[in-house]
């Protein structure tokens, strides 16, 4: 695989675990989440919506998810450069622009009826 095939692959990847967390109610796209209401035991009852620091905390694993899915890559095509804080932070925000549909999606659209 040659560098601007991997490079578009991550790219690809991050805007789709970028947005998994807002438009499923499931944790990393299979976890359904549980109600803890009383009685609600039952399979026929629907399944209660996530919060949001449990969205950001899926959203921060998910980061580092695709982070070492890009290392790996980077290591398959040639050698792995170090990397300082500065990387990181510019990649973190990258990562959040990358969610912002996700989240427009979720909590800025009008809901109807």
């Amino acid at each position: 695989m040659d560098s601007s095939l991997a490079s578009w692959l991550v790219v690809a990847i991050a805007l789709a675990a970028a947005n998994l967390p807002f438009l499923t109610e499931r944790v990393f796209g299979f976890i359904p989440v549980k109600s803890n209401a009383p009685g609600n035991g039952d399979v026929s009852s629907p399944l209660r919506t996530k919060s949001f620091p449990l969205r950001l905390l899926e959203l921060i694993v998910l980061y580092f998810v695709v982070g070492f899915l890009a290392r790996a890559l980077e290591s398959r095509i040639g050698g792995v450069f170090a990397q300082g804080w500065e990387f990181y932070a510019v990649t973190g925000c990258l990562f959040l622009v990358l969610a912002f549909p996700g989240f427009v999606f979720r909590y800025l659209r009008r809901q109807r009826g």
